[in-house]
């Protein structure tokens, strides 16, 4: 509804190669260059279209797959990946309740202690965003609700995940530590 939006172009480097349905990254050039933009034509609808006043933002995983001539009508921002620190927190604030949650439990069913969380980042994922350690946190989730069911009516029916008792939810950590 306005002639000056934000378009965010996600994941660039995943660009393929021109085929029979036409060639993504030309199309790009045509759009992100201030020469031509301002007379860019939509040969969909066949409609021009002034794209001179759109701010497009693109992320990527990596640059090396992105062309040349594309990448140079970027600016580049590099943003670094979070640190352990960083990781913890938002384990803690944010995904261990939105796992919790997902898998039916509540807080008092479930705790993972900093440490575990802790080794959890260090030793059990190896990766700039926090996918994976999400993943791991559900994993560990549903093992304890599967221990909760198995005990139910028994005393200690909550699970406490510690860094001594880890292993048994996660395995064998796979990352060895500096």
């Amino acid at each position: 509804g306005v002639s000056n939006p934000v378009m965010v172009l996600d994941e660039v480097d995943k660009l393929t190669a021109g085929g029979y349905s036409g060639d993504p990254a030309s199309a790009l050039l045509e759009v992100l260059d201030p020469e031509q933009n301002s007379t860019f034509t939509d040969h969909y609808l066949e409609l021009p279209y002034d794209l001179s006043d759109v701010f497009f933002i693109a992320t990527a995983n990596t640059l090396d797959t992105i062309p040349g001539p594309l990448l140079d009508r970027m600016e580049l921002i590099e943003v670094t990946s979070y640190t352990a620190n960083e990781k913890f927190h938002i384990a803690k604030e944010h995904l261990l309740p939105k796992q919790l949650k997902k898998n039916g439990l509540d807080h008092g069913e479930l705790s993972i202690s900093d440490s575990a969380l802790k080794e959890i980042i260090l030793s059990y994922t190896a990766e700039a965003g926090v996918r994976e350690l999400e993943r791991k946190i559900g994993e560990i989730c549903r093992k304890a609700a599967r221990q909760m069911l198995e005990r139910q009516g028994k005393a200690g029916a909550a699970v406490r995940v510690t860094g001594r008792n880890l292993e048994k939810y996660l395995g064998k950590p796979r990352n060895a530590k500096d």
